[in-house]
């Protein structure tokens, strides 16, 4: 008993070391290699982008996270904080909150903006995805910087198993050459998902290949539709078949000779997956999955609804 009472402070201190916020700000580099000084972790945030937003809820204590963006829209917690507009940036509204860290992904959040809100004293940290890789260091990279390693750490490495289980399932039937799929954003003009986006690794994990080989400065490039009649993709994802057929395909309709049309392997995507980098990342490549597997003597009857 008496060893047992003096094992009682040990634990308590052990406890107050492992919870306590070390002094003094931590220097860092985020995703575009920015220097950076962040309070040791941190008790107020925000993301200017749903993807990161979905990113806090899964790694931090979510009474940190202050605020959220108009688009985001998942989990169903997140409808609960209140709103900063991220497009035009509400920078008064964002500072009334008063977060220790912003944080958003390349491409979303102006540099300039960035700059404004670090002269308040609020430092903004960017993160860059171009594998899936990417997304599940990135979670372990927030728990770092949230004094949540192990929470990070559990969630990355959860998706990693259940992403594995599912690139590894046999399939019912593989093709010999993986299909040539291409993701188009936009109608008029073309916009499509570029090479050098996180969709070039999905669909490679999901057993396609992006069809848009070329690597464009912009990461979704508007394509002439010679060219993409040039690249014939075997699957056209954008929207469901019927549909385009009198949108896309009526406004275009030499695109009719491509492949994917062809076949009717036109397919809608679930956009807040394939646009958000984030732990919904491995339901992404799980859809791709599904319907680059649907032959095409079957995609118009079978194709999803």
């Amino acid at each position: 008993m008496r060893f047992l009472l003096l094992l009682l402070p040990l634990a308590w201190l052990a406890s107050c070391q492992s919870d306590s916020r070390p002094a003094g700000p931590v220097a860092v580099r985020d995703g575009l290699g920015r220097a950076l000084s962040l309070p040791a972790h941190p008790r107020r945030v925000l993301a200017l982008a749903p993807s990161m937003t979905e990113m806090l809820y899964a790694v931090a204590d979510t009474a940190t996270v202050v605020a959220r963006c108009p688009q985001d829209n998942y989990p169903a917690a997140v409808l609960r904080k209140p709103v900063v507009n991220n497009y035009p940036l509400d920078l008064e509204r964002l500072v009334t909150l008063k977060p220790e860290v912003v944080f958003t992904v390349e491409g979303i959040t102006s540099v300039d903006d960035a700059k404004r809100l670090q002269e308040l004293g609020i430092p903004v940290y960017y993160m860059r995805f171009r594998k899936v890789e990417d997304v599940f260091t990135g979670l372990e990279e927030l728990g770092r910087l949230l004094g949540r390693p192990a929470q990070g750490h559990r969630v990355a490495d959860s998706l990693r198993r259940e992403l594995k289980t599912l690139v590894t399932a046999p399939a019912p039937s593989r093709p010999r050459t993986p299909p040539r799929v291409l993701a188009i954003t936009w109608q008029d003009p073309i916009y499509c998902y570029g090479q050098n986006t996180l969709f070039t690794d999905e669909i490679r994990l999901a057993g396609g290949q992006n069809a848009l080989t070329e690597t464009f400065p912009q990461p979704y490039p508007a394509l002439t539709r010679e060219y993409i009649l040039k690249l014939n993709p075997d699957v056209l994802l954008g929207g469901r078949f019927r549909q385009l057929d009198s949108t896309f395909f009526g406004r275009y309709p030499e695109l009719r000779r491509m492949e994917a049309y062809r076949t009717h392997r036109v397919f809608p995507i679930t956009g807040n997956l394939m646009e958000r980098p984030g732990p919904r990342v491995v339901e992404s490549v799980r859809e791709l999955q599904t319907l680059i597997r649907i032959p095409p003597a079957l995609s118009s009857i079978k194709g999803p609804r």
